[in-house]
């Protein structure tokens, strides 16, 4: 008996080792809330179209096809016409543009595959995936002092620079000291437009919000018909449970 409450705690121990060192790797930068458009398909549409334009030279998805981009509602000549710049063939994955030896010299790391990005973010944080993924994508600001002349508030001396500059523009975080228990911390306050981008405020966020969607959706394309699918086994089940009460009621009612 003592052996297995030993045991117990042993393996409770090590569940709650492995939350905290999962909340440690992540960051202390509060996460925005993520507008949720994985069922909009115009938004995903336009979002896979910011992909391939600002990411894909980087970063390849190679758990995906472009021929699965059907299933946001493209067609394929809209595909080969409009997203297709690393290969001929709608059948291909996406692999990226640039060589791997070249990103690896250039950025220090070769950088990674993001088919599966805003799931294996969810699994290492304690946050939402897709919330990180918006704040970062939000959060970058110049550096003079880091090799890409970038770095980002939700993920400090970030190795990336910012792919999206020219749509946002250039900001400059404010900090405000604060003193709490004896100790002095630098709060995050808001941001200071230093040059102004291509799009408004409300336009990069939206732009950035279709973008993490697309980025949530090729991480598990099927994810919504699931969704879906497993609402309507629930009403089955539930439905099936007052039948099978009311004949198993039936059935007894002369029992004695």
């Amino acid at each position: 008996m003592k052996r297995w409450i030993a045991t117990g705690l042993l393996a409770l121990g090590a569940v709650f080792g492995a939350v905290g060192a999962a909340h440690a790797a992540g960051t202390s930068f509060p996460m925005d809330k993520a507008p949720r458009l994985t069922n909009d398909q115009a938004a995903l549409q336009n979002g896979a179209k910011i992909f391939v334009n600002y990411c894909l030279s980087c970063h390849s998805a190679s758990f995906v096809r472009y021929n699965r981009l059907t299933e946001i509602g493209l067609t394929e000549k809209q595909i080969k016409e409009n997203l297709m710049f690393t290969t001929e063939k709608v059948g291909d994955q996406m692999i990226a543009a640039i060589d791997p030896k070249q990103a690896k010299a250039w950025f220090g790391a070769q950088p990674p595959d993001l088919s599966l990005v805003a799931r294996s973010r969810a699994a290492q944080l304690s946050y939402s995936g897709t919330d990180y993924l918006y704040t970062l994508l939000r959060g970058y600001y110049r550096d003079p002092n880091r090799p890409t002349g970038w770095n980002n508030v939700a993920f400090h001396n970030i190795g990336m620079p910012h792919p999206l500059w020219e749509l946002q523009g250039e900001r400059k975080p404010i900090f405000e000291k604060v003193v709490s228990h004896g100790h002095e911390t630098e709060v995050f306050r808001g941001w200071e437009v230093v040059k102004p981008g291509k799009l408004t405020e409300a336009e990069y966020d939206r732009t950035v919000a279709e973008l993490v969607a697309f980025l949530e959706w090729m991480g598990e394309p099927a994810k919504n018909d699931r969704i879906r699918l497993g609402v309507w086994v629930m009403i089955f089940l539930g439905v099936f449970t007052v039948i099978a009460w009311r004949l198993n009621a039936a059935y007894w009612k002369d029992v004695k």
